[in-house]
């Protein structure tokens, strides 16, 4: 019989035993307000007393998905209804102290007054999990800003010369210099920073993401002044044209720590919408978009496959260096398996996996194996020879041939080599279409490694809104 959360007023089922260890089980004790408890061989947490970075999902030792999620060893439950409201509380106190300072500001401000200048002072946390530990990642703390007010009186004005450019130093008399009216009627405009031909395809995309759009759950403090048109901008000029976020927070007048907060928000979120989204074409549509090339030759191709990389910052962690180093790309990259329909549609994505992995271990990892039919034909380069492990559910792994000791292949043999390679370059092109995307050309910030899987699927997708780049009546 499944065991009820031993936190007081939890009703849902616990899946995570007490640990072994003395000092990390009295932490728990002590963070569920039970530290007389004594657990039991089946007392159990549940999923919703801890936080994403808890859990442990890519191995440190070989770049791989585990297929089920652990905590971390020294993860320690921290979601509660009482720390919940601990943080309500807290920010009702930022907001009363607002408050004080607006009233105290109203006693001295004239008509033509200076606005008090704001220093922000960040603070940053050490985060743990997957890459993030390895790369020793400092993510900005917002619940820690600090906020220093100067008043400045005509005197002081006279007397000290400004400098507009000084660091740290934010006005509400700067306007952004970038905004979603500025795409309104330039189709060019919109594909140069998106990627996409035009406005109205950038409404179509958004839309997708709309309701839950307008609601979000920011990863670390609501975004105020910017629309959900503008913040969706950010993420997809990030994603095109790769702007360091200080550029970024320039153009629209906000903080880096905001452009951050938003780039991350944005990725968790889009990934978690549209990997819900079955893009598997069933058999029938498959063949009905299926160009003529395709149809005189290898009818039974379900999807094209071929393995791509994406260079990241090297890792400080030499485990993750070694796990990570691609010995093709001779740099520490993400390697990613990708597939599409012989119609041009990215119908499949995987995981990040370290650059050190082998074509082989990403199809032994992947779910292709359950969601081809049998009789299917899967489309790929040389380095797939992994045809004994499709055998089973019959399906044809379709290769370019091997030489096997002999000098030449027959004659025969190569002009069916020349038309594979013709009906493969369908992918390659898909794969060049995706690197567009100038995010995934340079080597990925530290910052940014933990959502770089989320980073490429969501750069995957976006290609898919693009006009269609095979020609269904091209012939071989």
């Amino acid at each position: 019989m499944p065991k009820i959360c031993e936190v007081p007023q939890c009703k849902e089922i616990g899946a995570h035993q007490f640990p072994a260890g003395v000092e990390i089980r009295k932490k728990w004790l002590k963070a569920i307000r039970r530290p007389n408890f004594k657990p039991e061989n089946n007392s159990r947490l549940c999923r919703l007393h801890f936080l994403e970075t808890d859990y442990q999902n890519i191995s440190n030792y070989t770049g791989t998905v585990h297929l089920h999620r652990y905590l971390k060893k020294t993860a320690v439950p921290s979601v509660f209804p009482w720390t919940t409201k601990s943080l309500s509380e807290a920010a009702k106190c930022r907001e009363e102290r607002l408050l004080a300072r607006n009233s105290r500001k109203s006693l001295f401000q004239q008509t033509d007054t200076v606005q008090p200048f704001k220093f922000e002072v960040l603070r940053h946390s050490e985060n743990s999990g997957n890459l993030t530990q390895e790369y020793d990642i400092s993510i900005p703390n917002i619940a820690n800003e600090v906020y220093i007010e100067t008043e400045v009186t005509e005197e002081s004005i006279r007397e000290t010369p400004i400098q507009q450019a000084t660091v740290g130093v934010q006005t509400s008399a700067i306007l952004k210099i970038f905004s979603t009216e500025l795409l309104l009627t330039d189709d060019e405009a919109v594909m140069f920073y998106t990627g996409l031909e035009s406005y109205s395809k950038f409404q179509l995309v958004l839309s997708t993401l709309l309701p839950m759009a307008n609601n979000l759950n920011y990863r670390w403090s609501k975004v105020i002044g910017l629309s959900v048109e503008e913040q969706f901008l950010i993420l997809l000029i990030k994603l095109r044209r790769n702007k360091p976020d200080f550029e970024l927070a320039k153009m629209f007048n906000v903080s880096k720590t905001v452009v951050s907060n938003i780039i991350v928000t944005w990725v968790n979120f889009i990934y978690d919408v549209w990997s819900m989204i079955d893009i598997w074409p069933q058999r029938d549509l498959v063949d009905y978009h299926m160009p003529q090339i395709f149809k005189n030759e290898s009818s039974k191709t379900r999807v094209i496959i071929d393995a791509t990389e994406v260079p990241i910052a090297k890792p400080s962690n030499p485990i993750s260096q070694k796990a990570t180093y691609s010995a093709y790309k001779n740099t520490n990259t993400l390697k990613f398996l990708i597939g599409s329909t012989p119609g041009g549609l990215l119908v499949y994505c995987s995981d990040g996996y370290g650059g050190a992995t082998s074509d082989r271990q990403m199809i032994e990892r992947s779910s292709l194996i359950k969601i081809c039919d049998e009789g299917d034909s899967i489309m790929a380069d040389r380095g797939f020879n992994v045809q004994d492990l499709f055998a089973s559910k019959n399906i044809t792994i379709n290769i370019p041939t091997f030489l096997k000791g002999r000098s030449q292949l027959p004659g025969v043999v190569l002009k069916r080599d020349q038309r594979l390679a013709s009906q493969r370059v369908h992918i390659e092109r898909l794969i060049g279409l995706t690197k567009t995307y100038k995010i995934l050309q340079t080597p990925i910030i530290s910052f940014y490694v933990p959502i770089a899987s989320k980073i490429f699927f969501i750069c995957m997708m976006l290609c898919n809104f693009r006009e269609k780049i095979v020609n269904k009546n091209k012939k071989a």
